[in-house]
């Protein structure tokens, strides 16, 4: 059932109802299907964009939406909602923009970020490494100085959209100094040298694309250099703040699906004479699902407002984070098990959203990191 929100602006409820009937026509018809088959949905991300729901946080002067992180999170959830792939390549396309939109210069925001906004090119953030996911500081992929330029080899590994996006975003090292040797790039998907690996053979977000990309000495020119060199460490920890909570909209989306998965079935089973819905034990059941559902989107939300106040926000992303990614997994295994064994079967979606629900707690840094970011912040 539509979930009851209260937005900060009428322009966002404008959003809201924007995003649910694109949701009703374009997302859940087609999500099991091409799910099933690993088909990636380009078509829908520029559905998407062209209506301006994959450009929501970033300045209207460059063709973005302009719209606070209370209001595009919601956007992303209701995403998530009808289809989890596209509310992930959402959050990631965002998370792709944003180290142009903060911290490149004027310049370089007037060339490049209105393209990158106007809906007609995807992004994609290339951060992890095989070796190197949870510390990136340990990247071994290297940008070296050539001919006014860079030149990148390396590999990239767990890059949503990879072989599909039209530009990468990319964290290379330039210096052997740790984390402060460290820089970032835009860099356009045509490049030569540049090339995707197999896609991942995941367990659940199969319409979204994984794959490793390759970068087999990428000219990169300097100009395509996003913030200072060696700053690129710290641009992609500020990324992540905003990506964190990109992920936990989606994944409260994704437990809202699952919860109103199982209550339309525990409305409709029967046993021992009355809906299951009406035995105690998993009417419990179900208001903990709800409870849970309504916890995460709480959290991610007190976080979104002291983001969009300025305030530091680090520490309140991971919370929202872990919060909302460890409720989804808690609520899609127990919509499975409300519908018993036919929420194993592929009849219905709640063992799907199961399985998509899992990723959640990993990507955008696993909830152990989480702990360990938040942890540190209390020991300040």
């Amino acid at each position: 059932m539509p979930v009851t929100r209260v937005m900060p602006t009428e322009e966002g409820d404008d959003l809201i109802e924007l995003v649910r009937d694109i949701a009703e026509k374009e997302l859940t018809p087609r999500a099991a299907a091409a799910e099933r088959d690993a088909s990636f949905p380009r078509d829908v991300f520029l559905t998407l964009g062209r209506a301006g729901l994959l450009s929501l946080p970033y300045p209207e002067e460059f063709g973005g939406g302009g719209q606070s992180a209370e209001s595009y999170l919601q956007v992303f959830e209701e995403i998530a909602a009808a289809w989890a792939s596209v509310g992930v390549g959402a959050s990631v396309h965002a998370l792709s923009c944003f180290p142009l939109a903060t911290y490149g210069t004027q310049q370089q925001k007037q060339q490049w970020l209105p393209d990158m906004l106007s809906g007609e090119l995807l992004g994609a953030y290339c951060l992890s490494e095989p070796h190197a996911g949870s510390d990136p500081a340990a990247m071994r992929t290297r940008a070296v100085r050539s001919d006014g330029g860079y030149v990148i080899n390396g590999a990239k590994a767990w890059t949503s959209h990879g072989g599909h996006a039209d530009f990468y975003t990319v964290m290379a090292r330039t210096s052997d100094d740790g984390g402060r040797g460290i820089s970032c790039f835009l860099v356009p998907a045509d490049t030569d040298g540049l090339s995707p690996a197999s896609p991942e053979n995941k367990m659940g977000l199969t319409g979204l694309t994984t794959a490793t990309m390759n970068f087999d000495d990428v000219y990169v020119p300097e100009e395509r250099r996003i913030g200072a060199e060696g700053q690129g460490l710290s641009i992609a920890l500020a990324a992540l703040d905003a990506g964190r909570l990109g992920i936990a909209a989606v994944a409260t989306g994704l437990a809202q699906a699952a919860l109103d998965v199982a209550v339309e079935y525990a409305k409709v089973r029967e046993a021992f004479g009355k809906r299951i819905i009406d035995h105690q034990g998993l009417g419990f059941v179900l208001a903990d699902m709800a409870a849970a559902v309504e916890s995460g989107r709480a959290t991610y939300l007190a976080a979104a407002r002291i983001r969009d106040r300025g305030k530091p926000s680090t520490r309140e992303s991971s919370i929202a984070k872990l919060v909302a990614t460890d409720n989804a997994m808690k609520v899609a295994t127990d919509a499975v098990q409300v519908l018993g064994g036919a929420g194993y079967t592929r009849d219905f979606p709640a063992e799907r959203y199961m399985r998509e629900a899992k990723v959640m707690q990993i990507f955008e840094g696993t909830n152990q990191i989480q702990r360990l970011v938040i942890s540190r912040h209390l020991a300040r």
